[in-house]
């Protein structure tokens, strides 16, 4: 992949996720994208999906290239029977006390509802008898009972673990339109090289996800909170997502509230996008913009503008948002220009439509680095609309835009590779995009959901939850619910066969998920099965298995699992030993994170005894370390960090020095006197 770098075009496209208070266009999982010039076709003008030169944004061939169609939602997926949203959210206008349509829907909603009151409780007998109520509603064939009874079969919880079995109740529910089950499916097909099967899905998915964002209640989970930092937990990040709790929106709302500018402007973004555990709430949002203009604050315009066109909290009203992008635009904030330019499209607003006056600020906006003018000018110019079709330019303008995470633009770019216009036909790339995409539909809401329960400390409800999200192929989800198994595993909060997970059933699963999560590039995860293989933690001793998971960690840089590797080089476990291989990852170790050089430097100085002293004392008692403290953790906690134990700890480096010294200055002498015999005095 490097050597693309002399090649005549490269584009980077890095998806990050969210780090502080931007506009939304992150994806859920960090990703780069690396293309050259062969990636990219010569002649895609001609293509059939394409709308035909003449009739551009025209014809109804062109609809589904039509970017520039009016936003008309039919249904929001978290308002459908099968969602789980109104099950938690007591202000849900699905959780009224309507009758229900049907008996199905019925023992669906009393079902979910008491086993997520179960699981938040500890109470098996209950979870037990609201599975049942599930199964009994899965029989009457409702989809979301499908879906859910899908979840329970596939993580084993109150029945055997069947794979076939998980299968086709989402294929049943997915068949029914249950979105999550869809997203179960998609995930299953893409673990499995099924892109074909994958990427039709995913397509659907991540339109849908587009859609609905427009007209949900609930915002997109954009802020994927990572409840661990390695083996700790992650203290920060989650007093960040407190919401109206935490520390930091109290001291910003309070320099609001006297007058302060710049914060009345940072409360109506947390509000309008729903950052930082807080609930999206149009009319606070617009409130604070508001004041915030009055106060001053220019950036603000725009956003009031955007509202408006959106009917975001208000009524919708295009001459009002004209009048805002117009006055933010003049400041200069060239991300309104994108605003003008979709108003000029379309016509609302001003006079008529004008693609040339669209043309003009959608290039100003590109010009100064704004995504969204990247975005915009590449739909015109794949559709020829305004200006002449030019594919390869609109894939170059659309790529800029992928590269800050502009959603549209990452589905169109799947949309591009999955078609083969463009860009070269690769399903794989575009499934990855597209599921990039559909991880920001309203299904993403239960993360939100299962942060707030652990915020609350209801571990078990937030594991149900996470291990939900988990089953939808959502990485944060998979390494959480792994995390909480593992920190909370003596808890009664894992559901298992019969009753509470075994300590063999919670590792088994505790398993899965960080290999799942593995997978999808977290390189702790890989680090975390590496060594649940090398120690047999929950399974079988497998150092070969251990070897390929750190290599794997290892691929993403991570220094632990060079180290690991080196050690294992060393000693021929699961790999050949190779003294000089071992010294390689050793030495990379330290090149990748300089924390390491005090264990390099100590393992450095292992080998040199083991190729210079190979049987003597000292090397049987370093390969003995491992058998007498198999958790490396364990043993630093509880005999080096002794106080009694590091002082002799410390003695006895001591005199492995003096030791090593001794032994220098004697091979020093007889270097210097060959003819002098072994055992005669120094």
């Amino acid at each position: 992949m490097a050597r693309a770098l002399h090649r005549r075009l490269l584009l980077l496209a890095a998806v990050s996720v969210i780090a502080s208070l931007l506009r939304p266009g992150a994806a859920v999982r960090p990703f780069v994208l690396v293309l050259s010039g062969d990636d990219f076709l010569k002649d895609s003008v001609s293509h059939p999906s394409l709308p035909s030169a003449d009739s551009a944004g025209a014809d109804a061939d062109a609809d589904e290239w039509d970017d520039f169609a009016d936003d008309s939602p039919t249904a929001d997926p978290l308002l459908s029977s099968s969602s789980w949203v109104p099950l938690l959210d007591p202000t849900s206008p699905s959780s009224s006390d309507d009758e229900p349509d049907s008996t199905a829907d019925a023992l669906f909603v009393a079902g979910a509802r008491a086993m997520i009151s179960a699981a938040s409780a500890g109470d098996v007998a209950a979870f037990a008898t609201a599975t049942a109520q599930i199964e009994a509603a899965a029989a009457g064939g409702h989809p979301g009972a499908q879906s859910a009874l899908a979840f329970l079969s596939g993580a084993g919880m109150t029945r055997p673990a069947s794979r076939s079995r998980t299968f086709l109740l989402h294929k049943f529910a997915a068949d029914a339109g249950d979105f999550q089950s869809k997203m179960a499916l998609a995930y299953s097909f893409f673990r499995q090289e099924m892109y074909e099967e994958a990427v039709t899905l995913y397509a659907e998915l991540a339109e849908a996800a587009l859609t609905s964002s427009l007209i949900s209640k609930e915002p997109p989970m954009i802020e994927p909170i990572r409840l661990h930092s390695g083996t700790e937990e992650n203290k920060e990040a989650l007093r960040k997502s407190r919401g109206e709790d935490d520390e930091d929106f109290q001291i910003t709302e309070y320099q609001a509230q006297r007058g302060n500018a710049a914060a009345m402007y940072k409360l109506g973004l947390l509000y309008y996008y729903g950052l930082r555990g807080l609930r999206r709430d149009y009319g606070k949002a617009f409130h604070w913009f508001s004041k915030a203009i009055v106060k001053g604050d220019t950036r603000s315009m725009e956003l009031l503008g955007e509202i408006y066109a959106r009917g975001a909290g208000v009524e919708r009203n295009y001459t009002e948002a004209y009048k805002w992008l117009t006055l933010a635009a003049r400041q200069p904030h060239y991300s309104a220009y994108n605003g003008l330019g979709y108003l000029y499209v379309k016509g609302y607003g001003v006079e008529k439509k004008n693609l040339t006056k669209a043309r003009e600020f959608f290039e100003l906006a590109a010009e100064n680095k704004e995504p969204g003018g990247h975005y915009n000018l590449g739909v015109l110019y794949l559709k020829g609309i305004g200006v002449k079709r030019d594919v390869i330019r609109a894939c170059n303008l659309l790529l800029h835009a992928v590269n800050a995470g502009q959603p549209k633009a990452i589905y169109q770019v799947a949309k591009l590779f999955q078609k083969g216009i463009g860009l070269k036909r690769n399903l794989h790339m575009a499934t990855i995009l597209y599921k990039s995409v559909a991880e920001r539909g309203p299904w993403s809401s239960l993360l939100r959901w299962a942060l707030e329960s652990y915020l609350k400390g209801d571990v078990g409800k937030a594991l149900l939850l996470y291990s939900r999200m988990a089953d939808l192929g959502y990485e944060v989800a998979q390494s959480n619910a792994a995390w909480i198994l593992d920190r909370y595993g003596e808890q009664s909060i894992c559901m298992g066969e019969s009753g509470f997970c075994t300590d063999m059933e919670r590792h088994l699963r505790a398993h899965a998920l960080w290999w799942q999560a593995s997978e999808q590039g977290n390189e702790h995860a890989a680090l975390l099965i590496g060594d649940a293989y090398y120690y047999g933690r929950g399974i079988a001793k497998d150092y070969e298995r251990a070897a390929e998971a750190y290599r794997h960690a290892q691929s993403q840089s991570n220094a632990q699992a060079m180290f690991n590797l080196g050690y294992m080089h060393e000693h021929g476990h699961g790999l050949p030993l190779d003294l000089h291989l071992a010294k390689r990852y050793y030495d990379q170790a330290v090149e990748v994170d300089s924390a390491a050089k005090l264990p390099v430097m100590l393992a450095l100085t292992s080998l040199w005894l083991r190729k210079n002293y190979a049987d003597s004392f000292l090397v049987h008692f370093i390969d003995s370390l491992p058998e007498i403290y198999p958790v490396v953790e364990e043993w630093v906690e509880d005999v080096l960090m002794d106080e009694g134990n590091a002082t002799i700890l410390t003695l006895f480096a001591c005199l492995v020095t003096v030791l090593y010294l001794r032994e220098r200055q004697r091979r020093q002498v007889v270097a210097a006197n060959p003819q002098q015999p072994d055992g005669a005095p120094m």
